[in-house]
């Protein structure tokens, strides 16, 4: 009976042995699969120089702003006053961006400057044209009536909240 559980004995340490071997071995596969998928993110995470990005950036909103005081020069030159040749670039610049945007060269435009074409009027015009032109297919309603404000929608509401709240407050300022 002694020499029965000594075998027994004998038998679970060589079974826990392996065991131990086996999850050593498991490790060392969970190891080198988890350094394979560090280095393969690596090659496909792009890499972004901030100083360039905000180059372009600097030089996308420039060229635009560039092109919104040429319009508003223009106007004044042919006998606008301010705010009326302000109007007209606001418009001409919106019109600018949506044909772009139907054209498929803003996104190209916006991909290169980043948040230089994405900040101005441009790009708010941008971000109601886009969804517009990607759901037409789903129809006028449900399509393009659904959708146009899925990016311009929060700038609308916030823009609308935080102008009534300065608004209230203002009014309070001015009663007290």
């Amino acid at each position: 009976m002694e020499e029965r559980k000594n075998r027994q004995n004998k038998k679970d340490m060589q079974q826990e042995k392996e065991m131990t071997q086996e999850e050593r071995q498991r490790e060392q596969q969970k190891k080198l699969e988890a350094k394979a998928y560090e280095a393969y993110v690596k090659t496909v995470t792009p890499t972004h120089s901030l100083w360039k990005q905000m180059l372009k950036a600097f030089l996308t909103g420039g060229i635009i702003c560039t092109i919104g005081q040429f319009i508003l020069s223009r106007g004044l030159a042919m006998g606008l006053d301010e705010k009326t040749a302000g109007s007209w670039c606001s418009l001409l610049l919106i019109l600018l961006s949506v044909t772009l945007t139907g054209l498929n060269v803003f996104p190209k435009i916006v991909k290169w400057g980043g948040a230089g074409a994405l900040v101005p009027i441009t790009g708010f015009a941008n971000s109601v044209a886009a969804p517009a032109i990607e759901y037409k297919a789903e129809g006028w309603v449900f399509g393009v009536g659904a959708k146009i404000f899925t990016i311009a929608g929060p700038v609308i509401l916030y823009g609308v909240l935080a102008s009534w709240v300065v608004g209230l407050v203002y009014w309070i300022m001015k009663m007290v």
